[in-house]
């Protein structure tokens, strides 16, 4: 299957879910899907092309937006799915009913931009260190690190 046939197919299965397709280079494809339809997309991509491999969720701040990248690919395409979440509801549907291997990339989403991913089976904190504030996001373009105070053993 070339990469017409799969642009071709990938609008037939998703109809309106796709808001749109695009080829920039051989052997990749980008979809975008509102996040209302990212579950039922996601399903329909896998279920009907075979698009099952999951390699990992990219997330990126785009100021008054994240839009999270999930990256897929079968035999013949790597296909990206991309879809947004605005920062006053940085919240998206977890993947992981669909595919369950998405919630270490969705735990990690949720650590480094504070995107809540919505059902996801273990929201507990990833990569971040316990006693972490809850509202602060390293990956946030507004984030801004401030070094905690030294702290000397047995120092006054």
């Amino acid at each position: 299957m070339n990469d017409q046939d799969t642009v071709q197919k990938t609008s037939e299965i998703l109809k309106d879910k796709a808001v749109e397709i695009t080829n920039p280079a051989p052997r990749r494809i980008f979809v975008k899907i509102d996040r209302a339809n990212l579950l039922e997309g996601l399903r329909l991509l896998k279920e009907n092309l075979g698009f099952s491999h999951l390699s990992t969720i990219t997330g990126l701040d785009r100021g008054d937006d994240f839009e999270m990248l999930y990256h897929l690919a079968n035999e013949y395409v790597s296909l990206t799915v991309r879809t947004l979440a605005p920062r006053t509801d940085p919240e998206v549907p977890s993947v992981c009913e669909v595919i369950p291997g998405a919630v270490l990339y969705e735990r990690e989403i949720q650590d480094m931009f504070g995107v809540v991913m919505k059902n996801i089976p273990d929201p507990r904190p990833l990569l971040l260190p316990d006693g972490w504030p809850a509202d602060q996001h390293p990956l946030r373009k507004d984030w801004k690190f401030e070094r905690p105070p030294e702290v000397i053993p047995g120092g006054g």
